[in-house]
């Protein structure tokens, strides 16, 4: 039940681009498209939980002068492989995502996971923890490129949704449009969060 609850907390209560505010660039890089949404989200999810889990295996063999270091290289690992892999079986999907596939090394979400729980906790803590802000990050992802996709194409995966009349709404696949979601999603997870104290 305790797992159960860290899971949904980290796509709730703990959400890293609508709670933790960590993260952005990337988020509202990518969410033009669904497909580019779910590609990084995925990627982040698979380096967090590995990361998370390595680090926390070897948190006690990692002297504190080079734990900072040995975070980042263990994090740039898993980067690789998954960058590797996505060259590989996605190129396409890759070369969209562009430069925020080696970037995940210093997101803040891995970071900040790496840093303060993983050292501190069991590998299955540490693996349900990540998968938690993982999920969290891609459900995130996922929420803003369904609205941005869907008004500024006027698609959603790549098929059309409306007839030929619409006209959809440029600005949402542009700068403006991911700041207008990010700001409208913070607002609502704030709100929530902010009832939900008024009920307790």
């Amino acid at each position: 039940m305790t797992y159960i609850r860290t899971l949904l907390n980290g796509i709730f209560e703990e959400n890293p681009v609508f709670v933790l505010v960590l993260g952005l660039a990337p988020a509202l890089f990518v969410s033009t498209s669904v497909v580019n949404a779910v590609g990084l989200g995925v990627a982040t999810l698979i380096v967090l939980i590995c990361s998370n889990v390595v680090i926390s295996l070897l948190r006690k063999f990692i002297p504190n002068k080079i734990r900072l270091l040995s975070q980042v290289a263990i994090i740039a690992c898993f980067v690789t492989i998954v960058q590797i892999l996505l060259n590989t079986y996605f190129p396409d999907l890759a070369r969209d995502l562009g430069i925020f596939v080696p970037l995940i090394v210093v997101n803040g979400i891995i970071v900040y996971e790496a840093a303060i729980f993983a050292t501190e906790h069991s590998p299955l803590e540490s693996f349900i923890k990540g998968a938690a802000i993982g999920l969290g990050f891609l459900a995130a992802l996922i929420v803003m490129a369904f609205f941005r996709e869907l008004l500024g194409n006027g698609t959603i995966l790549g098929f059309a949704v409306f007839g030929e009349r619409f006209d959809p709404a440029s600005i949402m696949i542009m700068p403006p449009g991911a700041f207008l979601t990010l700001g409208i999603g913070l607002a609502i997870f704030a709100a929530v969060k902010s009832r939900g104290k008024e009920n307790e």
